[in-house]
Formats: C-alpha cells, sequence, structure tokens
C-alpha cells in the first residue's frame, strides 16, 4: 500500500473552501489536472478551478475507498464524492464513484479524474435529467 497516496487522500479530503492554499502541498507547479468536464494547466488555474468548486457547492466531501500504486510515482484512488449543490436535484445530496489517476515525484503533476459525468451533473438538471436517464436505461 502506498503511503504517499494513503497521506495524499488524506490531505485531499480536509480541503474546503477555507484552506484552499493547502493546493500547494500537495500539487506541483506545473499540475495538470483534467476530469470529464474540465481540464485546468498550473498551480494558478488549479486553485481557481476549486475556489470555483467549493463556492458553487453547499456540501462536498470525498470518501476514499482504496489505493493502488501500479509503479513508482504511480497509482489510482478510487473514492466516493458527496455533494449538494442548490441548483441540481432540488439541493438533495448527490453521490457519484470514481477514481483519480496520479503521478508524482514529491508532489502530483498529473492527476487525472474518473467518473459518470451524468451521475454528477447531468441526471440532475431539470429536463435533460429525464433524458439523461431515459438514455441510460435505453442502453443498459
Amino acid at each position: 500500500m502506498s503511503e504517499f497516496l494513503q497521506q495524499f487522500a488524506r490531505s485531499f479530503a480536509t480541503l474546503d473552501k477555507h484552506n484552499l492554499q493547502r493546493l500547494d502541498s500537495l500539487y506541483s507547479h506545473d499540475i495538470r489536472f483534467t476530469d470529464p468536464l474540465h481540464e485546468v494547466q498550473g498551480l494558478p488555474a488549479l486553485h481557481r478551478y476549486f475556489e470555483q468548486l467549493y463556492s458553487n457547492v453547499s456540501h462536498l466531501n470525498f470518501e476514499f475507498l482504496g489505493f493502488d500504486q501500479v509503479a513508482n510515482g504511480e497509482g489510482y484512488l478510487r473514492w466516493n464524492m458527496r455533494f449538494r449543490h442548490p441548483r441540481l436535484a432540488g439541493g438533495e445530496l448527490i453521490e457519484v464513484r470514481g477514481c483519480s489517476h496520479l503521478l508524482w515525484h514529491d508532489k502530483v503533476y498529473r492527476h487525472h479524474d474518473y467518473f459518470d459525468a451524468g451521475a454528477l451533473l447531468y441526471e440532475h438538471v431539470p429536463v435533460l435529467g429525464r433524458i439523461v436517464r431515459w438514455l441510460k436505461r435505453k442502453t443498459a
């Protein structure tokens, strides 16, 4: 089990809108962060992304389920994310499962999140949500 991944997960799980300066201890200056909805390059851009993310939700937390190091400086974190957004799902709690692929030296320089963008966002938007859920049922 990777000590680096465990420490990263513990630190990441404590992030909130009041302590985003902690990103500097987790990520390198040239971080490339990608998820199904965004891609940002560099620590200043990552700060802006997380500031926007945390300012738009009323609750956000991560439960880390597994830590898998596959090579020296490379590994995966499996997680559940729970959040509330006032304009999604009537402000109810939304849960999304995903994983993060990380590359690091002393800090993470590449972070790629994998999750179902429909489960995160599209299924919870009025009208569009019904269409996405219908499409998922039809293609299953």
